[in-house]
């Protein structure tokens, strides 16, 4: 039997998965967003993308990378274009 010797195992780093919530009762508004990093079989880097309104399974929306350095940029620039709209982490 032939020995795997490939150790590109990917480690997430501490940025996934990323929980934010926005809740504004004056507009009747409770939305959350979600972001998290996924391997695929092929050694690339999915974002996956989730978004709705709470108590729904909302959306989601895969776009996938070649290496975790361009998506873990993606995850940072989609979790900072949230906060800049309201969107806070949970449990804050």
């Amino acid at each position: 039997m032939a020995e795997l010797t490939d150790n590109r195992v990917m480690e997430l780093t501490d940025t996934t998965p990323v929980h934010l919530i926005h809740v504004d009762p004056d507009v009747n508004m409770a939305r959350f967003y979600g972001i998290e990093l996924q391997p695929t079989l092929f050694g690339e880097v999915s974002v996956f993308r989730t978004w709705g309104c709470i108590g729904t399974n909302g959306q989601a929306m895969m776009v996938t990378y070649e290496d975790e350095a361009q998506a873990a940029a993606a995850l940072h620039n989609l979790e900072k274009q949230k906060r800049r709209r309201g969107y806070v982490p949970v449990g804050e």
